[in-house]
């Protein structure tokens, strides 16, 4: 058995909330056994930890769960290379984050399908953070909303495309308004186990409430991005969303929404159901300069990528900063910022009974940080898989 002690614990509170516990360690193998007083480590009769790990007065947090992110340090989850996706695993410990999806992209079907294969592998084995499964993020999207993705290679929902890879979805975006007639394809996949996103979408308010209300769809891909923007006579996803108990992804760069829209998401969802993720390229890590994301060229400056007409292609954000903005933006507090990362991902995905919290039975992941929210450590499964 080992140890973390000397830092504050960020554990699950009263209600939904995450608070900061002082004075205590964490007891854990592969996973958590006990958070006990530091006091009672050496003293309850218990056999001694093995190995104690100082967090010397920093935070302890649950890992990161980043459920939307292309690519980092080079590698995209569509890259034709086995290394790709452990590539990204590597990094993600880096950012604190400990569990991933890897995220398709609207490319042609025979591509996608050799990425899903891709992460498939990656789930057997660990080389940095856990491998999920798969986000895909089209090609079953709207065309006037496709953003940095391309339109050429758009497609209709059909389930019979993804049927064989049931054990690799976890999410799939989808524009909801784009269904062919009397498709089935949200209950196929609702009886599937698969989780449902509502993205680049021109959806109304009335198709996208009855998405939410009728339908049970209880997720949006990247809020206000991919999607027309809130109007006070015609409110659209953006209004649907605030309104509703859907878990809301948050690009926290401050480059995809401003400071304003995180607040405003903060206070319309009392706190709740939003999500961050990264939506990261393979630019990400590598600084300015010349990149790629599905077969576009994408140009990286001053923590912006874009494509040649200006258009935002995905982000260069890591998890770590997407949860000190967060925190500042809109005045939450880490522990509460921390939540959007950990707990509120983990439960979109019917995982929380599993990881996203500090809590005895789930998985021992860990990620140590300092008030500037750097990473100091990242324990995945009980082992460390960073440490500065």
């Amino acid at each position: 058995m080992k140890a973390i002690a000397g830092g504050r614990l960020i554990v699950p509170g009263e209600g939904e909330s995450f608070r900061v516990l002082s004075g205590y360690a964490i007891l854990y193998g592969e996973k958590i056994e006990r958070i006990v007083p530091e006091a009672e480590l050496f003293t309850d009769g218990t056999d001694a930890p093995e190995h104690v790990i100082n967090a010397q007065g920093d935070y302890v947090s649950p890992g990161f769960v980043n459920v939307h992110i292309h690519g980092a340090m080079g590698a995209d989850a569509m890259d034709d290379d086995a290394d790709a996706v452990p590539t990204m695993a590597r990094h993600q410990v880096s950012t604190g984050v400990t569990s991933f999806l890897p995220t398709t992209m609207t490319c042609p079907m025979p591509a996608v399908r050799r990425a899903l294969s891709r992460i498939r592998a990656a789930m057997r084995t660990q080389d940095g953070a856990r491998v999920l499964g798969a986000h895909m993020e089209g090609p079953f999207i709207n065309a006037a909303r496709c953003g940095a993705q391309d339109a050429a290679h758009i497609l209709p929902a059909d389930f019979s495309l993804i049927e064989p890879f049931l054990d690799v979805l976890r999410l799939v975006t989808f524009a909801p308004e784009e269904l062919p007639q009397g498709s089935d394809f949200i209950e196929r996949c609702a009886a599937a186990g698969v989780v449902l996103s509502v993205g680049h979408s021109a959806a109304d308010y009335e198709t996208a409430q009855r998405c939410f209300v009728e339908k049970n769809i209880r997720h949006v891909t990247h809020l206000f991005n991919g999607m027309a923007p809130f109007h006070h006579r015609t409110p659209g996803l953006v209004g649907a969303a605030l309104e509703s108990g859907a878990d809301c992804e948050l690009i926290a760069d401050n480059v995809h929404s401003h400071p304003t829209a995180h607040r405003l998401l903060w206070r319309a969802k009392q706190g709740r159901h939003i999500i961050l993720i990264t939506d990261s390229i393979r630019a990400t890590g590598l600084g300015d300069g010349r990149s790629e994301l599905g077969g576009q060229t994408v140009f990286v400056k001053e923590g912006t990528a874009t494509l040649a007409d200006g258009t935002i292609a995905g982000s260069v954000l890591t998890m770590d900063r997407a949860v000190k903005n967060f925190a500042e933006n809109t005045c939450c507090g880490l522990p509460a910022a921390v939540a959007c990362a950990t707990k509120n991902a983990a439960a979109s995905l019917g995982l929380y009974g599993e990881l996203g919290s500090l809590a005895p039975g789930k998985r021992a992941d860990f990620t140590i940080f300092d008030e500037d929210v750097q990473i100091q450590k990242t324990i995945v499964d009980g082992n460390l898989m960073y440490q500065k």
